[in-house]
């Protein structure tokens, strides 16, 4: 039983609930509530739930990054420039 419990666990989803999604992405139920309403996501709604197919979440993965990552990415990019700076600006004129 456990063996295939297993597998189960590693097929791909086809769908993810809005909350699941929130979670992965790292930010709240809320804004993906307010992204589905406004068209930013599409989804399908099932009673009372949204369901996000996996090929929109794919998508969601490359257009939107949480505010803390785009922090993160500018901190790294900042330290990259003063520690390398100079060798990147002979990179660019190659």
């Amino acid at each position: 039983m456990l063996k295939n419990k297993n597998i189960l666990e590693k097929e791909e989803k086809k769908y993810y609930s809005a909350p699941e999604v929130a979670k992965l992405l790292g930010i709240s139920r809320v804004a993906i509530f307010k992204k589905i309403r406004s068209g930013q996501i599409n989804a399908e709604k099932i009673g009372r739930n949204y369901i996000i197919p996996r090929e929109e979440y794919e998508a969601i993965l490359g257009l939107f990054v949480p505010e803390r990552r785009k922090r993160d990415i500018e901190n790294t990019v900042e330290r990259v420039i003063k520690k390398y700076g100079s060798a990147l600006r002979k990179l660019g004129k190659e």
